[in-house]
Formats: C-alpha cells, structure tokens, sequence
C-alpha cells in the first residue's frame, strides 16, 4: 500500500537561502504523525509545499502514490487534502453556520448562482449539521464567527478543514494559546475528527504531541534527525540534544 503522503528529497530555497534541504518521510494511511522542531526549523514552510502554497526547488510530493509536486492548493484539496493556518481563517462576519456550509458548497461543486438558495440545499445542509456535530458546536450555530472564543474559532476551522471531506489533515498549530483546559477539549476533538483519516500536525506542545501522535519527525534546520514512535523519540539522544531539552524555552 501507498504511503498517505511521501516525500522524496525535498528541498526548498528562498535565493541563496536553503530552508528545506532534502527532507524524505512516509506518512503511513491511518496514522497521526507529528512534526516537531525549534522555531525556524522550516515546519511551516513543510506544510506550505506539501499543501501547494509553495511549489519545491526540487524533490517530489506524491499523494497516495500520485504525484502532486506543482499542483495548485485547490487542486490538491480535490484529490483529499485539506490543512489549517497557524492564524485563525475564518469569516468573521458569517455565522458558524455560514462558515462551515461555505466550505461544503465549495467541496461540493456548487458554484455561484443568484438564482439557487442555497438553504433548500439538502445535501449541504445535512453535511453542515454532520460537521457541526462533529465538533460540538451546533449550539453555536447561529452566532457570529468573530465573537467565537480563541478556543472556539480553532474549533470551528477544523471543522472547516474536514468539511469537504478530506481523508488527509494537516493541522499547523491547533492548540497554540491556548489554556491548558482549552487544550484538552482540542486534543479530544482532533482525536475526534481524525479517527479513520491521516493526520499530520505540526505542535509545539509536547503533552499535546506525545499524547496524540503515533509517530512523530523531528525537524531541526530543514531537515529531519529522526523519525519514531514517540517512546523512541523522547529517549533519542540526538533529538535531546537538539530540541527537546530546550523545548521548554522555545
């Protein structure tokens, strides 16, 4: 079987400036797999060339066993993968509702049409009310975006990543500012959402990391040092040496 996601020597530069310097990784169908590393480790550089937002200097990126290196973001999100920002993405304006049916239509092809309403839309709103659900807000359906608690608009973008059906997330920063309770509500729902998908997650929070992932890869200076279960990788170490012991400062 196919890797969910495979790199292959994946570099990156900005001019003369080398971010990513030949990173390869398998990320295993199914599985939660973390990427950790200090600031400017080039994580979220990582998800912006798997995702489409860059396009890599050199290497590939395939998709279950499909090239995609160069591909658009949306054309990538049609073939299943869809990602989060670090910085909220949200209407503000619009409602949860709105928020999460906008991400349906757009999954389902609806293009716009001022003659269609879109509230007599049954499919799209079944799947709305499924991912609401899914993420214990349909309470909060009606309430603007902008008023949501930090916690909470985290909460509804994740439901925004999932809403069209993905079956590979990445999720970039997800429980970053948040309280500690906040934050357990958050490794819950993303436990949640992503039973029966691939999950790649870029975390700063090792509680969060070594609670939710079944691998992780540890990238220091835009490569990867080590890839393991997380046992192995808390007693590496080369993984020590090079970011957890200072974790609790970065």
């Amino acid at each position: 079987m196919n890797p969910a996601v495979e790199l292959k020597n994946i570099e990156k530069r900005f001019g003369k400036t080398e971010i990513i310097r030949g990173v390869s990784l398998d990320v295993r169908a199914g599985e939660r797999h973390a990427v950790i590393g200090p600031n400017g480790a080039g994580k979220s550089t990582l998800f912006n060339l798997v995702s489409g937002r860059l396009v890599p200097s050199a290497g590939s990126i395939l998709l279950r066993g499909e090239n995609i290196t160069g591909l658009r973001p949306f054309e990538i999100n049609r073939r299943g993968l869809s990602r989060s920002f670090q910085v909220t993405n949200i209407f503000p304006r619009l409602s949860v509702w709105e928020n999460v049916r906008c991400a349906v239509l757009w999954s389902k092809g609806y293009k716009y049409s001022f003659w269609r309403n879109v509230d007599k839309l049954e499919d799209v709103r079944a799947r709305t009310q499924e991912i609401l659900d899914q993420i214990n807000m349909a309470d909060r359906a009606e309430i603007p975006a902008g008023v949501l608690t930090y916690a909470e608009q985290r909460a509804l973008e994740i439901g925004i990543t999932i809403a069209g059906g993905a079956d590979i997330i990445l999720l970039d920063e997800p429980t970053a500012g948040m309280s500690r309770s906040e934050t357990e509500r958050a490794v819950a729902l993303i436990r949640k959402v992503s039973e029966g998908r691939t999950l790649i997650i870029i975390e700063h929070d090792m509680g969060v990391v070594f609670d939710l992932a079944d691998r992780i890869s540890v990238l220091v200076y835009g490569q990867i040092i080590a890839t393991d279960e997380p046992p192995k990788i808390k007693a590496n170490q080369k993984v020590q040496e090079a970011y957890l012991g200072a974790a609790g400062h970065d």
